[in-house]
């Protein structure tokens, strides 16, 4: 083999390993089981169902939305993936966290 095609070949290398190293395992969403009541909170146009418990609340992704819309103003125990965002204001000052339930099972409805 030529020197030219084995400078090729080891570059190639370098940078599939690169690129494989940069792209890193797909992180878990940990699951967890959220106890409190459904409230809908948001404009018409671009409504979001809240379940907030007693020291947190988490917003239900878009796509669930449908699997709580009749469990309005009841308390409900669900599973789901959790997801948690920190929330910056423009000057860079922490706003809180904004946790996200996905993947949702209803487990009780009070």
């Amino acid at each position: 083999m030529n020197k030219p095609v084995r400078l090729f070949l080891l570059l190639l290398l370098v940078c599939l390993a690169a690129a494989l190293y940069a792209k890193g395992g797909r992180e878990k969403e940990p699951l967890v089981q959220v106890t409190g009541r459904v409230r809908l909170v948001g404009s018409g146009s671009l409504p979001e169902l809240v379940i907030r418990g007693a020291d947190k609340e988490w917003f239900i992704d878009r796509e669930e939305l449908h699997k709580l819309m009749d469990l309005q103003h009841r308390t409900v125990t669900v599973e789901g993936n959790e997801t948690v965002r920190e929330l910056k204001l423009a000057n860079g000052v922490s706003a809180g966290d904004r946790r996200t339930l996905k993947n949702i099972k209803i487990i009780a409805v009070e």
